[in-house]
């Protein structure tokens, strides 16, 4: 199983004492002190599977070019009209998915094309499935354009992620589907794509990063 390189200081470091302990205990043959290193694997084990970073569909057939993707795992909470306060100035409409501390945390891009625009903004750190987060949490924000068409996604932490981590920037461009970064330990994610663009998710459904088509362009040709 691959582990995103943002994970291994977290996967390593409860090792460090598990080994200590299993080492005394050995030493001065106290089972105790082994037993105590327990809870440090089971953490180290929790760190591998919160960076876990599978393939997807995507990385081995190339999405269709009208295809909107899921940027991450999780569960939508918003699909359509946008939250009050919340979508890009325009006209657009909302997806928004919830990652649990369970899900999946590596991100990818919901569209293909160039970086126009990246913003960062600090906030607070609320809970990711409360309605204010979207406006009030701290957030990453990058705009893809693909000749006249547009997507705008963000990246928002929640009251345990702490940290987002943006593999991209103006000028660069990127495939569909392809991973661009990852937020630490429970958060969402928001999309918002023009009017034109047919939404094919709904609230409560499960979605899968890089896989789940959650919005299409109309045929360009």
């Amino acid at each position: 199983m691959r582990i995103d390189r943002a994970g291994w200081p977290f996967l390593a470091g409860p090792l460090v004492p598990a080994a200590v302990l299993a080492w005394v205990g050995r030493v001065t043959g106290r089972r105790g002190l082994r037993r105590a290193g327990w809870p440090f694997l089971a953490l180290s084990a929790y760190m591998a599977l919160f960076f876990r970073d599978p393939d997807r569909r995507c990385d081995r057939v190339p999405p269709g070019p009208d295809e909107v993707l899921s940027p991450a795992d999780g569960v939508v909470m918003v699909a359509g009209e946008p939250q009050e306060g919340v979508a890009p100035e325009g006209d657009w409409q909302q997806v928004s998915v919830f990652l649990s501390v369970v899900d999946v945390h590596v991100n990818r891009s919901p569209y293909r094309g160039e970086v126009v625009e990246s913003s960062y903004r600090r906030g607070s750190f609320l809970a990711a499935y409360r309605k204010e987060s979207a406006h009030r949490n701290e957030r990453r924000e990058l705009w893809v354009r693909e000749g006249d068409r547009t997507v705008v996604f963000r990246q928002i932490v929640g009251v345990l992620a702490r940290r987002i981590v943006t593999r991209t920037g103006v000028g660069q461009r990127l495939a569909t589907g392809e991973r661009m970064g990852l937020m630490k330990f429970g958060s969402r994610m928001d999309v918002f794509v023009p009017p034109e663009c047919t939404l094919t998710v709904v609230a409560g459904q499960r979605v899968r990063g890089g896989e789940t088509v959650i919005a299409r362009w109309p045929d360009a040709g």
